[in-house]
């Protein structure tokens, strides 16, 4: 079957805007409109191995997840249940980190949607990786100002009495100061710009209170979001990477809490 007649199976099977470019010998490069959610698009190649057609990902769909999981972890626990029973179910072969799926009866278009659910799939796995994260921050945020804060100071989950409708919630407040702490942890854009509408907010409001963010890691955080935040939270007061400044966050709490709302 020459390359037009795969292209328009292809087309038909899985969807229009796929196209085929010829790379080497008998190697050609598929283009989809497929991609991981960081906007990188898959990458498949159609190249024949002996007397066999096959589709490859020529080792990309693992070197990606590499870079938000630990290759050493990758095949572990759920998320190397979910890779294996993915490559079972749709007949893929791992060749030592490459994944491919041979072409069976020149049924081209088959194998290649057969092909991209699996490597969606196994992209999967990073969610996975990404909330373990997101909740292992929090519980060691919750973790740490539970050690550090005596619990007569401290509330979780809190709202200011104005906000009847709890809209504006606080991670911790620590409070026993003139000016109690609202304490946030941060760990993406969405939820820095909530907590610094929620600044502005209180400010509004006429409330006193000293803001404190706890960042999971401010490198992760865009230059407008920050900026923003920065705006209504003083440096002094930003903590950049949990859990590297919890020296740092546990004087800063002991200094604060030092001051009673009677000085």
């Amino acid at each position: 079957m020459d390359a037009i007649a795969i292209e328009k199976q292809f087309s038909q099977t899985v969807a229009k805007e796929i196209s085929i470019v010829a790379e080497g010998d008998e190697r050609y490069v598929v283009f989809t409109p497929f991609m991981f959610d960081d906007g990188d698009h898959l990458s498949i190649a159609l190249k024949r191995r002996q007397d066999k057609w096959e589709l490859s990902d020529e080792g990309h769909t693992y070197m990606h997840l590499s870079y938000e999981i630990n290759p050493s972890d990758m095949f572990k626990g759920t998320r190397g249940k979910i890779i294996a029973n993915t490559l079972a179910m749709f007949d893929v072969k791992d060749l030592d980190g490459e994944l491919a799926v041979d072409v069976i009866d020149d049924d081209y278009g088959e194998a290649l949607f057969t092909f991209i659910q699996a490597l969606m799939r196994i992209a999967d796995v990073s969610y996975l990786s990404r909330e373990r994260v997101r909740r292992t921050f929090l519980d060691d945020f919750r973790d740490f100002m539970t050690k550090n804060v005596p619990h007569e100071r401290m509330l979780f989950n809190w709202h200011v009495p104005r906000d009847e409708s709890r809209k504006y919630r606080i991670d911790c407040l620590v409070n026993g100061m003139q000016r109690p702490l609202f304490v946030y942890a941060l760990n993406n854009d969405t939820r820095t710009r909530d907590v610094t509408i929620a600044l502005h907010q209180f400010v509004n409001w006429g409330i006193e209170f000293e803001p404190v963010g706890v960042f999971q890691d401010v490198h992760a955080i865009g230059g407008k979001a920050l900026g923003q935040f920065s705006d209504v939270c003083p440096s002094g007061n930003q903590f950049v990477k949990f859990p590297e400044d919890r020296g740092r966050l546990a004087e800063f709490l002991r200094n604060a809490m030092s001051y009673d709302a009677a000085d």
